[in-house]
């Protein structure tokens, strides 16, 4: 398993393509505090869970100075169309090789219904304003984990 980060760390800096195919870096955020959160599938019904709450709270973040941006291992023509069907308005990136991922430590060991795996675990890490890790949060529930993190944050949920 990767090796997770820890508040206080550099956040490790990526370049990935969006849905769009257009690349999207961390540092296109600096000086802004970003919500970055990895999730394992496209338009899967936990993964649409958590893209429409971040959907709905988005504009709550963005009051907050929060950016949000969503990374999985799908395609950018699978993000494309998630996007659309959800109307998801915030960058959905492609990790396809995982790197970033692994990066973060949310690549690892997964076990479901018996059977133990290599996959993206779903979580969620938060880059301040000065680029290194603010929280990181691993094994995240998809139901309810926006207002948990808003919660966490000091936010209103």
């Amino acid at each position: 398993m990767a090796a997770r980060l820890e508040p206080g760390r550099p956040a490790p800096d990526f370049t990935l393509p969006d849905a769009e195919g257009r690349p999207v870096s961390l540092a296109d955020h600096r000086g802004r505090r970003v919500v970055v959160y990895f999730y394992p599938k496209a338009a899967t019904p936990g993964c649409t869970t958590q893209a429409c709450d971040f959907r709905d709270s988005l504009e709550r973040f963005a009051a907050d100075g929060f950016a949000v941006v969503g990374i999985s291992p799908d395609p950018p023509e699978a993000l494309a169309r998630f996007a659309a069907d959800e109307s998801l308005t915030f960058p959905l990136l492609s990790d396809a090789d995982h790197r970033v991922a692994e990066a973060y430590g949310a690549w690892g060991e997964k076990k479901n219904y018996g059977r133990t795996y290599e996959g993206l675990v779903r979580s969620t890490v938060v880059v301040g304003a000065d680029g290194t890790v603010e929280l990181a949060q691993y094994n995240v529930r998809a139901t309810g984990h926006v207002a948990k993190l808003r919660r966490d944050l000091g936010l209103e949920a």
